[in-house]
């Protein structure tokens, strides 16, 4: 499947918003959203006005940035959540929030979702006790996701683990460092969600 490539500092400053692509670099003064807060491009500085639906457009991005997924799967977790009970804004925003890769992230064992998305992909982790290779994997509520014990002494995640005590874990996941694992013990509400977008502009998007 095709993904973005680029420079992803890019898609921070295009949505206006630090999105936390690069891990640790977006908490320093290097963060391109600091350094230069317009759009990209030659045009970035410029007044344009936007539209209704170019505002709907910018927060439908934002999230799809943040979790990097296509708009084909994007549209299919929208479909999932407008079938589901209660509003289909924070349906979507769970859905997206419980996918593996981003419960990987949230619990430090990755700098970045994309580095955690990649950790996934090269079957790292486990899910209650099975191997789970599929980073658009959605966890449930009582699932434990865990390090694999030959991966746990890879230098990476010796850096990893050291690093957990200065982040926060997710409320909604239980972290047990000294066990390489995680519980999740709730699913994740909208006040867990910290992401700056209006769900509410989504939703008016595709029920158009």
């Amino acid at each position: 499947m095709a993904r973005y490539t680029g420079p992803v500092c890019r898609l921070c400053r295009r949505e206006s918003n630090k999105l936390f692509l690069k891990g640790d670099r977006c908490f320093t003064d290097k963060c391109a959203v600091e350094r230069r807060a317009y759009a990209p491009g030659q045009h970035g500085q410029g007044r344009a006005k936007i539209s209704d639906y170019g505002i709907q457009l910018r927060e439908k991005q934002k999230p799809r940035r943040v979790y990097g997924i296509l708009e084909r799967q994007f549209r299919g977790y929208y479909t999932k959540a407008a079938r589901m009970k209660g509003a289909t804004g924070e349906n979507l925003l769970s859905l997206l929030e419980r996918r593996l890769d981003n419960v990987v992230y949230r619990l430090g064992f990755g700098a970045s979702r994309k580095e955690a998305r990649m950790l996934v992909t090269h079957g790292h982790f486990l899910v209650d006790g099975r191997r789970v290779n599929i980073p658009s994997f959605v966890v449930k509520k009582g699932d434990v996701v865990e390090l694999r014990e030959s991966s746990r002494n890879a230098p990476r995640f010796q850096e990893l683990v050291a690093a957990m005590d200065r982040k926060t874990v997710s409320a909604w996941l239980d972290l047990d460092k000294r066990a390489f694992k995680g519980v999740v013990s709730a699913l994740p509400t909208r006040e867990d969600i910290t992401m700056p977008v209006n769900e509410n502009l989504i939703v008016e998007l595709y029920s158009k």
